[in-house]
């Protein structure tokens, strides 16, 4: 099943979170962080939004960091994505 967003969404998948911290410690999966850098997994049209014109300036394939609790996140054949809105992408990862 694909997913296909609308307007100026963006579909993205979480990268796995560290498991050591650069120290040597072992994180424990309580302790982890909500990753923040994540795949763009699919693209709306941009296009009209709230009077708008919007351009979409991220593309399928790019490492994006994503505001920490933004989006709505969903499950989809047994993988976890979120959508949210081109604004809440802070930056790309070069």
């Amino acid at each position: 099943m694909n997913i296909k967003p609308l307007a100026d969404n963006v579909v993205i998948r979480a990268t796995e979170a560290e498991e050591t911290t650069k120290s040597g410690i072992v994180l424990t999966s309580a302790s982890k962080e909500k990753p923040q850098i994540a795949e763009v997994v699919a693209v709306g049209p941009g296009g009209m939004v709230d009077g708008k014109e919007i351009g979409m300036t991220v593309k399928v394939g790019d490492k994006v960091i994503a505001a920490k609790y933004s989006g709505t996140e969903i499950k989809l054949d047994g993988e976890e994505y979120t959508i949210l809105r081109q604004a809440d992408i802070l930056a790309i990862v070069e």
